[in-house]
């Protein structure tokens, strides 16, 4: 069943005569109402296609962070064949807000590695909402150790809304451990194609980021706080969390224009919640565009291109 976000309150009206004229057609089949439900369906499709056309900051944030989004095991399930996934960091334990593995990608090895925020309540307690602990960056970490050994390039699936932010995060060395992972991106003789497919929260979505090329979806957001944190802090007040989502520049649009990212994935109307098939094809061909811009590129030249373009932005301000 299709959740509405608050912004989208007309199309859920129309969506719910929609229905009503449904239930009632296969109820009686004596009433023709064809015609009406077409019309009001295309009004529906017009009036979405409106409201997409011209979101705020704030109104992408809620599409980012939308429930029935695709999360990274979907784009993993959907684009990989023969995925091995693996567990652990080798050190304390396993975090299932960060997962990964090894699989084929239309034909070509690779190492991936996303943040799984979950489907549903058992789900998302189980990956704590995508909010990853130490042990979370040291596999990744792990993982993109493994990849360079073996020459495979490393795709990243980037959607927290941040480290967690725990007492035993932080006992276990919580900022060591995001350092360390952005360090190993830093440093990878391979191609490393990162995706922002919902939220790419604070360091918490840096440390999986610092790719050669930074992919984001449309509605997506990429931040180095959340707008009610901005808020908290700028304002001492949450709710002004839409003026800072304005004001820190979060959009795929905002960070294009400013070098951050490197590719807007468009997505389908209304958001990748509305047709997750879609999306993911559309995320697979960019990938799989970057990944071959890369082919035959020299471990020095991967790692110098990183370390400019990062560099570059600094520069750039």
């Amino acid at each position: 069943m299709q959740e509405f976000l608050d912004f989208e309150a007309p199309v859920a009206e129309l969506e719910g005569k929609i229905a009503e004229l449904r239930a009632l057609a296969q109820s009686d089949a004596s009433v023709s109402i064809a015609d009406e439900i077409k019309s009001l369906e295309a009004k529906a499709a017009k009036l979405l296609s409106g409201l997409y056309a011209e979101l705020t900051p704030w109104q992408k944030s809620q599409v980012a962070r939308h429930r029935q989004r695709p999360h990274a095991l979907d784009y993993i399930k959907a684009l990989l064949t023969d995925f091995v996934p693996l567990a652990g960091d080798r050190k304390f334990a396993e975090d299932e807000a960060v997962v990964g593995g090894l699989g084929r990608f239309r034909g070509q090895g690779i190492v991936v590695i996303g943040q799984e925020k979950g489907d549903d309540t058992q789900s998302r307690l189980r990956h704590n909402w995508g909010m990853a602990r130490p042990e979370g960056y040291r596999k990744a970490v792990r993982l993109m150790e493994m990849a360079d050994r073996f020459s495979l390039p490393v795709v990243t699936l980037v959607d927290t809304s941040g480290a967690y932010p725990g007492v035993d995060a932080e006992e276990r060395g919580q900022a060591e451990a995001i350092a360390r992972s952005t360090e190993c991106c830093l440093s990878l003789g391979v191609p490393l194609v990162s995706v922002i497919i919902g939220e790419g929260g604070s360091g918490g979505a840096i440390a999986i980021a610092t790719g050669n090329s930074v992919l984001m979806l449309e509605h997506a957001i990429y931040s180095v706080i959340s707008p009610e944190g901005a808020a908290s802090i700028l304002w001492r007040d949450p709710a002004r969390a839409k003026d800072a989502a304005t004001a820190l520049k979060i959009t795929a649009q905002d960070l294009k224009k400013l070098g951050i990212i490197d590719v807007i994935i468009p997505e389908p109307t209304g958001g990748a919640h509305r047709n997750h098939a879609k999306v993911i094809a559309a995320v697979g061909d960019a990938v799989s565009s970057n990944l071959q811009s890369y082919a035959g590129v020299s471990a020095d030249v991967l790692r110098t291109q990183r370390r400019e373009k990062y560099l570059g932005m600094g520069r750039g301000l």
